[in-house]
């Protein structure tokens, strides 16, 4: 972490074709990874940033496929691990964008700890977690976020395990921007990848994707087109929570401080909880993702925290400073430093 690897050069104009390899992609026929895919290939030439200093990192699983997919950078590495090594890279190279890409199964099962603990330190990383709540490279197991009772392969009598709720869990881990997209939007997908991107820090987008081998259908009941209007709650910082054709449906908070769904007519556009995706305590953030025990009931969508804390990065960078007696920081140089110094 120099002072020398921290300048970054305005990058050339790119297009779409500029970020696709000339690998063949190969998920199943009708998978829901090519919609998030070319969202993501479209929007990086609005980001304006380089190839060249852009870093896909995965684990194991369908969703790991990515960075074969994405002419940059990238590392298939192995399962679970992918935040653990972007975290390595972010921390050694932070003129780099490092993205994260990642399933339920490999995020939340083995690779759980190194989740949560990137989400808490704050690393600067873009972390995209495509949930499709099945174990879909391995042909069809039951993930951690498979609901109560399902039935596949390793679970013939029906899943007894409490699913994860991911947007939950990243809010827990203290995640200072959480997000919930899906498939079947690519411009609510771009709008969403293009915030999380633009946050400094460990920026958490949970994507509801559909694996039509294993899991077909798991999300239509709410992200159907026909029912996307009655069922996708769309999060608006600084709007009331209102949905519905005409918006007559709001989200209010009940005697007991627990998140509920009403008729605006019955109680008003004034008891309507207004999104305040800013404030620093998560605990309103946290209501709004417990609202919906599952993809069959009316499920919040958007941005749920963005706040600002300092990241992992930037607070080693400045102990660094302080500990070569506010030289310019150089990682390599404290390595091959002496086996002890005075603090």
């Amino acid at each position: 972490m120099t002072e020398a690897v921290a300048t970054v050069a305005v990058a050339p104009p790119t297009t779409r074709k500029d970020w696709s390899s000339d690998q063949e992609v190969r998920w199943c026929p009708g998978c829901g990874d090519y919609s998030i895919l070319a969202a993501v290939q479209t929007l990086m030439p609005d980001l304006g940033v380089a190839r060249e200093r852009t870093v896909f990192v995965s684990g194991i699983g369908c969703a790991a496929r990515f960075p074969y997919y994405m002419d940059s950078y990238g590392m298939h590495s192995i399962h679970g691990r992918a935040p653990a090594i972007a975290t390595g890279l972010a921390m050694a190279r932070e003129d780099l964008d490092v993205w994260v890409v990642t399933g339920d199964g490999d995020a939340l099962s083995i690779g759980g700890n190194h989740l949560i603990h990137a989400l808490r330190r704050n690393v600067n990383l873009t972390i995209l977690l495509f949930n499709n709540q099945i174990y879909g490279l391995t042909k069809g197991q039951y993930s951690p976020t498979s609901e109560l009772g399902k039935v596949t392969k390793s679970t013939p009598f029906g899943s007894l395990d409490q699913p994860f709720n991911p947007v939950s869990l990243a809010l827990g881990a203290e995640a200072t921007f959480v997000a919930r997209t899906h498939d079947m939007d690519r411009q609510h997908m771009m709008e969403t990848f293009r915030r999380a991107h633009a946050h400094r820090g460990a920026a958490f987008v949970e994507v509801y994707q559909n694996c039509n081998v294993f899991n077909d259908g798991a999300f239509a009941g709410i992200t159907a087109k026909a029912n996307r209007e009655h069922m996708l709650i769309s999060l608006a910082h600084g709007e009331p929570i209102c949905f519905g054709p005409d918006g007559e449906k709001g989200v209010v908070l009940d005697g007991q401080g627990r998140a509920r769904i009403v008729d605006v007519a019955e109680v008003g556009i004034g008891n309507i909880v207004v999104h305040d995706e800013t404030r620093a305590e998560p605990g309103l953030a946290f209501m709004l993702s417990r609202l919906s025990t599952g993809p069959s009931e009316p499920t919040p969508i958007g941005v749920f925290r963005a706040v600002s804390r300092p990241d992992y990065g930037t607070e080693t960078t400045r102990q660094l400073v302080a500990a070569q007696g506010n030289r310019p920081a150089d990682l390599t140089d404290l390595l091959r430093s002496r086996p002890t110094w005075t603090v």
